[in-house]
Parts: structure tokens; C-alpha cells; sequence
């Protein structure tokens, strides 16, 4: 077995040490990244995240406060409710939900809904009416009590086609 020579072992490559000017960078980036979660975790909100807390996991909800579910509906003449929410109109509830206050703001964007209902169910009822209705449920130490509140937050009249 032949044995290397010095020549034949790699040598480590040199550890080039950090400047100071390096290290000050470094520094500030991290007290900069510090001091944004520190502050987002005392005055942010979900929309800062990821340097505000994700209010879903950092707080707790009491378990005698009513439970909100938000859903849209479409209202025929006869006052019948057909769902439009659930992916009926191609939009997941989460996407839904967070364009509310765009809807509250604007609300001939239901309309935009009901069109979509219209194109992926052509057989189904004619709507004159578009409204999102939330159900307040309430409950009893976490558990629901069967009491339940719908508000309407937004309506839309549909144009007579």
C-alpha cells in the first residue's frame, strides 16, 4: 500500500475572517430584524406577519363568546336561499373571507358572484338577491348552546335580466 506525500493531500481551504465593516452589517441586519418582531409582536397584527403574531396561533379565543360563520347566499323571488358559497362560485371560503371589506365597500361585487353562479349552473333557480349573512353561534363553555343570530352584512339587488 503506497503512502501519500504531502503533495497528494489536499490542503484545508483558509478561513478568510469576517472585516468589521462585515461584522457591523451583520450586526444591524439582526438588530433591525429584532427590533421588527419585537415590535410587531407588541402593536402587530396578522397583517404584519411574520414579524406580527399570527393571531390564529398566539391567542385564545373565551369559550363563551359566539362563533362567527360567514357564508353567501343568493335569494330567489320566492325568498329561497341557494348557496354560493363552499366553492359553488370557484372561490374557496378563505379567499372569500378575505375580501370582505372590499365587499362591504363595494357591494355590486356580489354581482360578480352570481354571475359566476349563473355560467356554472345554468339549470339552476334565477337569483334576484346576493347576500352575505353571518351566523353568530353561541356557545356554552365551548360547546354550542343551538342559539344562533344570522346578520346580513351585505345585500345586493340583481338587475331583472
Amino acid at each position: 500500500m503506497p503512502l501519500q506525500t504531502v503533495t497528494d493531500v489536499q490542503a484545508e481551504p483558509e478561513v478568510v475572517p469576517l472585516t468589521a465593516t462585515g461584522r457591523r452589517a451583520r450586526l444591524a441586519a439582526v438588530a433591525v430584524v429584532l427590533a421588527l418582531l419585537l415590535a410587531g409582536s407588541v402593536w402587530g397584527d396578522d397583517s404584519e406577519f411574520p414579524f406580527g403574531p399570527f393571531r390564529m396561533y398566539s391567542t385564545r379565543a373565551d369559550p363563551d363568546t359566539p362563533v362567527v360563520s360567514t357564508r353567501v347566499v343568493g335569494v330567489t323571488a320566492a325568498e329561497e336561499e341557494v348557496r354560493l358559497s363552499g366553492g359553488e362560485v370557484g372561490l374557496r371560503r378563505a379567499e372569500f373571507e378575505g375580501q370582505l371589506p372590499r365587499l362591504v365597500d363595494d357591494p355590486s361585487l356580489l354581482g360578480l358572484l352570481a354571475d359566476s353562479y349563473g355560467s356554472r349552473h345554468p339549470g339552476g333557480p334565477e337569483l334576484v338577491r346576493v347576500e352575505v349573512v353571518q351566523r353568530h353561534i353561541e356557545l356554552a363553555d365551548g360547546e354550542p348552546t343551538g342559539a344562533y343570530r344570522d346578520d346580513v352584512l351585505v345585500s345586493y339587488e340583481l338587475d331583472a335580466s
